[in-house]
């Protein structure tokens, strides 16, 4: 026997879907008066309609992640050369473990996510090929024109790089996420207006700050012994490193040196961020900001406690001795300063050799300022191919 048609569906209540103003509504409730609230946003460069479902920071999250110069990040080299090992971490993975972290961290202060995590999301979007490294050599190539800051380009790629919507260039990011990756100011010409600084940022700011330096120092622990350039042996020194050790083998007894080094790690990681949560909770309690206007005026809020500072700067310094100072890291420097060098100069002797979007941003962006611009957009891989070619036909 043959099934008569189907009854249609129900319609679905509008009531099931969380709209734009729910989410921030249950924002105000849930959050800590001096958390940033994305209702509250000062807004962007070019308004732009509010979406139906998004807040403006998931919005500005979402930018990032979509755009091209997030992309990029997988192989460009955070302290080994994205081709020297499959499991060593790029600018990509770097940016994906601080957002991790960032998210933990406001959640646990009430503060806002999606405003932490985005500003994390694009921090490094700015960075040149070769890391610190291939920033050295680009600060240096434009002195007399402005210089080279990471930082810097990060806000230019998401202002004026990017080009993926019709109405304006950049990602035209809240004002807030953009405050977030300016951090420190700007002593240089920018081609849009800057956000207005004030004594401190928002403390979803503070965080992503802090989230990046505890990822970057413990994921280069795990590189570093991974590679054979630390020796765990050594690291005995560093009282946050012995302490983590001790407390896992006493959980666990024997365990190989894989697995023992990494649950370290994990100890490391939860020492510093239940610290910071801690010290950060004792200051907000003893300011009680009642907004995110009084955080602003405050000193910054965000932070360890002393203790747990000067063992962090421990560990710094013993990465920045064994590690960063390893003769093996150094001579990556020397493969900066040849390729990103040497391109430079190549596109001024020669411009022709540059795509035409680029020669064309000339006049109105200086010729040193556009070609900084192309090399800090390309990745390792790009920039050394593109430099046996020159080479080559040269």
């Amino acid at each position: 026997m043959l099934a008569g048609p189907r009854p249609a569906a129900p319609p679905v209540s509008a009531k099931l879907i969380a709209t734009r103003e729910d989410r921030e509504a249950e924002e105000r409730r849930a959050l800590a008066a001096y958390a940033q609230k994305s209702g509250d946003s000062l807004g962007r460069l070019h308004p732009e309609p509010e979406h139906a479902h998004r807040t403006a920071f998931a919005r500005d999250r979402d930018r990032i992640v979509h755009s091209r110069a997030f992309r990029r990040l997988e192989y460009k080299t955070q302290v080994f050369v994205f081709h020297e090992g499959d499991h060593d971490r790029n600018r990509l993975t770097h940016t994906l473990e601080g957002s991790q972290i960032a998210r933990t961290l406001a959640r646990g202060l009430r503060l806002h996510e999606e405003l932490a995590e985005a500003i994390v999301l694009a921090h490094d979007l700015g960075h040149t090929p070769f890391g610190h490294a291939g920033e050295k050599v680009l600060d240096e190539r434009m002195q007399g024109a402005g210089g080279f800051d990471h930082n810097r380009q990060t806000l230019r790629v998401v202002d004026w790089l990017e080009d993926r919507y019709p109405g304006f260039p950049g990602l035209n990011l809240t004002v807030e996420t953009r405050e977030g990756i300016l951090k420190h100011g700007a002593s240089w010409e920018h081609p849009v207006p800057l956000p207005a600084l004030a004594r401190s940022p928002s403390l979803e700011a503070q965080v992503a700050d802090e989230s990046d330096e505890i990822a970057y120092l413990n994921h280069d622990l795990d590189d570093g012994l991974r590679s054979g350039l630390l020796q765990a042996e050594a690291l005995g020194a560093v009282e946050l490193w012995r302490a983590s050790q001790g407390a896992i083998r006493a959980a666990h007894g024997s365990l190989a040196p894989p697995v023992l080094h990494a649950q370290i790690i994990v100890g490391v990681i939860n020492r510093l961020v239940t610290d910071l949560l801690e010290a950060t909770a004792g200051r907000l309690s003893e300011l009680a900001p009642g907004s995110v206007a009084e955080v602003r005026k405050a000193p910054r809020l965000v932070g360890f406690s002393h203790e747990i500072e000067g063992l962090k700067g421990d560990l710094k310094d013993f990465l920045y001795r064994e590690l960063y100072s390893h003769p093996e890291v150094v001579a990556r420097s020397q493969v900066a300063d040849e390729v990103i060098g040497g391109l430079f100069e190549a596109y001024q002797r020669d411009p022709a050799r540059l795509p035409g979007h680029v020669v064309a941003r000339f006049e109105q962006e200086g010729e040193a300022r556009a070609i900084a611009d192309y090399i800090a957009g390309m990745t390792d891989r790009y920039a050394l191919a593109e430099h046996e070619k020159l080479l080559d036909s040269r």
